[in-house]
């Protein structure tokens, strides 16, 4: 029933373009979706979260990983 979300390599990139392609693949997904986000700019971790809160989509878990952090979200409807 569970599968594994969606994975987005954003590292190596600087803010905005984590979110924004956060916000791009989001945009092509059903409801209830779930995708991961691989970050290594430090402002993801502001503006990823805010950017799920406005979108009206669920964070539902931040880890640190290796250099970076990752944002489990699913898209809300």
């Amino acid at each position: 029933m569970s599968q594994d979300p969606l994975l987005i390599d954003a590292r190596g990139h600087r803010c905005p373009v984590p979110t924004l392609k956060l916000r791009k693949t989001l945009e092509g997904l059903a409801t209830g979706a779930v995708v991961r986000l691989l970050a290594d700019d430090p402002m993801a971790k502001v503006d990823v979260p805010h950017f799920v809160t406005q979108g009206g989509h669920e964070l539902m878990e931040t880890a640190a990983v290796d250099g970076g952090v990752s944002f489990t979200v699913r898209k809300g409807g």
